[in-house]
Parts: structure tokens; sequence; C-alpha cells
């Protein structure tokens, strides 16, 4: 079979030009009955490509992986990762497939990723398919990490396979996942690298290819493993406040699932706070809150000394000294974090110096004591400042610590109408809430794709307070219970 023309997928695949050994050549396993679900149509002309042509049957054969175009890489891709705290040394590319990378309409270098394409030679005994709950878990959540400007990969396409396919005792309908990445580059792709053995070039080849994709201005210094790593870093500290910032729990972070770009990646177990609590944890097999809301930028940091680990070969012969050049690069992380978070807080609540800060840690203790809404405390609070008090009132069944706190806090800021709305500007009224996404996810899985949608568009404006969606504001009701996600993706 044939690609229609129109297509036009221009690959220029630098992973594997440039690091053999860390995949494997492979093929998707076809599916009998395809049909197109979902298809990401910004992200679809970002790289080029005419959705038309994408809806077409030639285009979904494509985003089905029926078929793999002319020029495509076609390999699933070789790391190791940290698992909870334990070293796997080969997991890969169990039920993932690197269609191939495509130069976006500016410039940017991007991968086409399937997701749940078939077994591979990584699959450790699984089907390597992927059910359509899943899947639109991670357009949709993507989505709304893009919406709210959060560095991630995102999803072009959500293809149902027309297969059942085993999942906790019960048949559910198969899918397909196309996913665009700066690249799928992980922590994990340096430790299986490094630990591969039989070649040891690989490593500083790896390295090589990730300063020229990501951090080319890595090269120009002294020591560029060593700027990598520091790159990396930063990359990393910056995301992991913004995910504190909205309230977001990975629930997974292996070192599989941290990139070397600074992206999201992996929407499996996560979940968004409703009520602000530190120990947040909402991963079934996270037993011992390891990856609860207030361990990830330990946790974080944890990753990224794992990556150091591997660089230390490169960013100095003499093992003493490496060493000490990394802790040098790792010890400013907490630092980094904390200016990272502290600034988005306070650009939340409206406030301009690190001399607020104390007043922000305050409303924290405030937040965790009242078990208030995290998301929707900070539009209340800019409703009072208006002069509306019946949001802020319902935060808490003892409103008086909030109401006590919010007056000191008025009281330092200039002009609080301005400041109300600069808050509202960068605080969401809409996100991935998690009842709402379970119940989209719900009807999708029964052919009702009328929830996902509407969910994807109050989430992609989540900051513009529509009629309508009145629904899409709020926590979920006591009814809805303890939340508990799995590792389906």
């Amino acid at each position: 079979m044939t690609v229609a023309t129109e297509l036009r997928f221009a690959f220029d695949n630098s992973f594997v030009r440039d690091l053999p050994g860390l995949f494997v050549p492979w093929r998707p396993t076809a599916v009998e009955y395809p049909e197109l679900l979902a298809l990401n149509e910004p992200p679809a002309a970002e790289l080029g490509l005419d959705p038309a042509a994408l809806r077409s049957p030639a285009g979904v054969a494509v985003l089905a992986a029926n078929v793999l175009p002319d020029g495509a890489a076609g390999v699933a891709q070789a790391y190791a990762g940290h698992q909870f705290g334990n070293y796997v040394p080969r997991l890969g590319d169990g039920r993932a497939l690197l269609l191939g990378e495509l130069i976006d309409t500016s410039g940017r270098r991007r991968d086409l990723h399937f997701k749940g394409s078939g077994p591979t030679p990584f699959a450790r005994g699984g089907d390597g398919r992927a059910a359509v709950g899943p899947m639109l878990r991670e357009y949709i959540v993507g989505e709304g990490m893009h919406a709210l400007g959060i560095p991630t990969t995102r999803a072009l396409a959500v293809v149902a396979t027309g297969q059942l396919i085993p999942r906790d005792n019960r048949w559910l309908p198969g899918a397909v996942l196309t996913r665009v990445a700066s690249s799928h580059l992980r922590v994990g792709s340096f430790q299986y690298a490094r630990h591969l053995g039989d070649d040891p070039s690989l490593l500083r080849r790896l390295a090589d290819h990730a300063i020229a994709r990501h951090y080319p201005e890595a090269a120009a210094s002294a020591n560029p493993y060593l700027a990598l790593l520091s790159a990396v870093l930063e990359a990393q500290a910056a995301l992991v406040a913004q995910w504190m910032a909205v309230g977001f729990v990975h629930g997974v972070l292996n070192t599989d699932n941290v990139t070397i770009s600074g992206e999201t990646i992996d929407y499996g177990p996560c979940a968004f706070l409703d009520a602000f609590d530190a120990g947040a944890v909402f991963s079934s097999i996270d037993q011992a809150g390891r990856y609860a809301f207030r361990n990830q930028p330990a946790i974080t940091l944890w990753n990224v000394t794992r990556l150091a680990e591997v660089l230390l070969p490169l960013i100095d012969d003499d093992t003493d000294r490496a060493l000490e050049a990394a802790r040098g690069t790792l010890e400013p992380f907490a630092e980094k974090f904390e200016a990272h978070w502290m600034q988005l807080m306070r650009t939340k609540l409206g406030l301009a110096t690190a001399d607020d800060d104390p007043l922000v840690r305050a409303y924290l203790a405030v937040l965790a004591a009242a078990g208030a809404d995290w998301t929707g405390s900070f539009r209340a609070l800019s409703a009072w400042l208006r002069g509306t008090d019946a949001p802020l009132l319902a935060l808490a069944h003892d409103p008086a610590p909030v109401l006590d706190w919010a007056a000191r806090w008025r009281a330092v800021l200039p002009d609080p109408i301005a400041a109300a709305a600069a808050m509202d500007a960068v605080n969401p009224v809409y996100i991935p809430r998690n009842h709402l996404v379970e119940a989209a996810l719900t009807a999708a899985t029964e052919n009702d794709l009328g929830p996902f949608h509407k969910l994807l568009d109050a989430i992609t404006r989540p900051f513009d307070v529509r009629p309508g969606l009145e629904g899409y504001e709020y926590a979920a009701p006591p009814e809805f219970g303890r939340y508990r996600t799995f590792c389906g993706t």
C-alpha cells in the first residue's frame, strides 16, 4: 500500500543516523478496523501536515500504524531506568515505535512516536497494545498542560483499532496514539548507553546528539558534558516548579520518564490536586508515596543525579575531579527550584518581590489547614479583591483564617484591582479535573466522544470564563470519593 502524496512526510531521522545501538528496527502490528477518534490540528499544522490528508483513509492508515510512510524510521528505542528506585537495565519501547523526525514550520525538530502499535522486542511479555481511555487521557491532559504553558509532549491523534484488548479482567477497546515530542531522549537512554558495555563510544555519541538537538550552546562550553548536565538540571527544575504551581502530580517519575528536553512525558497515573494536600498520592502503585506532590522536586533532583553519575566519564577522565564537578553542578538545584516556584507563586498571588515570600508560605499553610481547592482558591482571591466574597468564604468550613490572611495580603497590594486582573491572566478556571477526565474517558470507551470534546474545549482556553462551562470550574463532588489512577498508558 502506498501513502497519498499529499501527506508529505519529509523525515530527517537524526536519531537513527547518529545512534545505532539505541534502537531496534521494527514494524508495527497492523489493525483491521482503524477509526480516527481525535486529530489535533494545531500541532499537525506546525508539523507542516495537512489535517484533511490525515483524516483521509491513507492518513488514518498511517496514524493507526498500519502504514509507515517513505522515509520513516520505524524503530523501537532502547533505554533503561530506575523504576520506583530499582534499576532495570533494559526497558525500551515495549509497545511504542519512533515513526520518525520532522522539522516543523518554526525550524524545530520533532519526533513522531506511536504508542500501542504492537509488541516489540522490549515488550517483556506484554501485548503491545493500548486502550482507548488511557490514550485519550494522554491527549487531554497533554493539551491541558500545553494550554497552561507547561512544556509537554502532545498527542497528534488517537485512532481506535477496532479490536478489544484484555485489561484488569475486562475487554476494552484498543487504540493507537501518535505523539509529538522534542525528542524521546530520557535519563534512562543515558543509563542504557553507559551500561551497554559493547560500545564505549555510544554514551559520548548520545551526549553529543542531545547537545546538538536540545542545548547547542553547551557545545561551546569549556566542558560540554558538564554544561549538558547543568542545562538538564535547569530545565527540570523549571518544569517541576510549573507542575507544582498548577497542582499537577505526575505519579510515576521514574528515570525513564524524565526527558532531557525538559518536556512532560507519559501521562499514566497522573492527576491534579483538588483539595490542597502536599502529601497527595494518586497512583495505585505508589504505596510508599515516593512520587507524592511534595516529593516531586526532591525526586527530580534524584533523577538528574542518576544522569550525572552516567556522565562522569565524559565530564573528566579523573573520577575525583568528575565527581567534584558534578556535585557542584547539582548543588544549586534546590535554589533553582525554589526561585522558579516562588516566582510562579508570587505571580499567581499578584505579588511583586521576594520580600513577599513569607506571605506566600503563609498562604500555603492556610490552604493546607483548610483543605481548600488549589485551582479555585486563586480565582476566589481575585473575585474577593473585586468585592465578591462568596467564593472565598466557600473555600473552608471555617473561613476566618483565610480571611485573616487575605486582609494581610490585600494590604501589601499597591492596586488590588490591577492585581486581580493580573492574577486572572495566569490562574486557570478550567483544568483537567480528575472527575471530569474520568467521566469523559468512560463515555469515550462507550463510543460517546461528546464529553471528551467538551472538556477539551474548556481546558484549551483555561483562563477564559465562558457561559455553559460552570460545571467545569469546581472540584469533584464528595461522592466521587478518593481518586486512584493506574499505569494504563
